[in-house]
């Protein structure tokens, strides 16, 4: 559910700069993990984006955009739950950007009526050689492609 409330968050998102990102992502009430780096351009940003809004059903998105803010309402049905979530996001999108968001959920999840988390990101210059776009890295659970990671479930639907 969180993954869910996120995606329509990403779907209007500004695109992020070329190159790779470190993001470090704090839920309330649970232990912080390290953070994760991502190897972007603007067609992996641009297809994540695309994705993030086939698989949300978000009858209302209520985007508001001003220099460096973006503030984003949206509530989302999936599975007999609907996650109501409030966004600001700000930065310039070139160096760095912040993601405070609060989720909503009816029924509760796992015991959970509302969700709170806090994402920081930084531009931390070129991708490193070898990596592609889409590339991420995450402590603990290795490397992966998102983009490759996409397709593969696309096609087994």
């Amino acid at each position: 559910a969180t993954l869910f409330a996120a995606q329509a968050d990403a779907a209007d998102a500004p695109r992020r700069k070329s190159g790779l990102w470190e993001m470090k992502t704090q839920m309330a009430g649970m232990p912080g993990q390290g953070p994760m780096q991502m190897c972007v351009d603007q067609a992996s940003d641009n297809v994540m984006q695309e994705r993030a809004k086939e698989k949300v059903n978000c009858p209302v998105m209520d985007v508001s955009r001003s220099a460096g803010k973006v503030t984003i309402h949206a509530v989302c049905k999936h599975d007999g739950m609907t996650s109501t979530s409030d966004s600001v996001i700000t930065g310039d999108f070139d160096s760095a950007y912040r993601n405070d968001m609060v989720v909503r959920y009816d029924p509760p999840q796992h015991g959970m009526k509302e969700m709170k988390m806090v994402q920081e990101a930084r531009w931390l210059g070129p991708c490193k050689p070898g990596q592609k776009p889409g590339d991420v890295i995450m402590p603990g659970m290795g490397h992966f492609n998102m983009q490759e990671m996409m397709k593969r479930q696309q096609q087994a639907r």
